[in-house]
């Protein structure tokens, strides 16, 4: 069963915004794109390089270590299934914005 693990306000986290949490131990990255929020792991596939600060064009983020993109309305890069960013699913309800996790921290 998947426990809600509230992560921001929703006036925390409006469109063009970013935010970063930790949650059991794990680095995620919470990007409001146009009124859907994408949260995904904190670290690039490719080398472990943090996202947070990543440049975003739409729903593309950008590797700031070495430029890889990302598009996160896709669950993986086309022809690249290598470089999968991990996602976690997002409940926004209201005034809150939760992480869908089960109990061991896992989406």
């Amino acid at each position: 069963m998947k426990k809600h693990i509230p992560v921001a306000r929703a006036d925390e986290l409006r469109p063009g915004q970013r935010k970063l949490v930790f949650v059991d131990g794990k680095s995620i990255v919470l990007f409001n794109i146009e009124g859907t929020i994408h949260a995904i792991e904190n670290s690039c596939p490719h080398n472990g390089a943090s996202l947070a600060s990543g440049k975003l064009q739409g729903t593309v983020l950008q590797c700031p270590a070495h430029g890889l993109r990302f598009d996160l309305a896709k669950p993986c890069e086309p022809g690249s299934a290598s470089l999968c960013l991990r996602r976690f699913p997002v409940r926004a309800t209201g005034d809150s914005v939760a992480l869908l996790m089960d109990g061991a921290g896992t989406p």
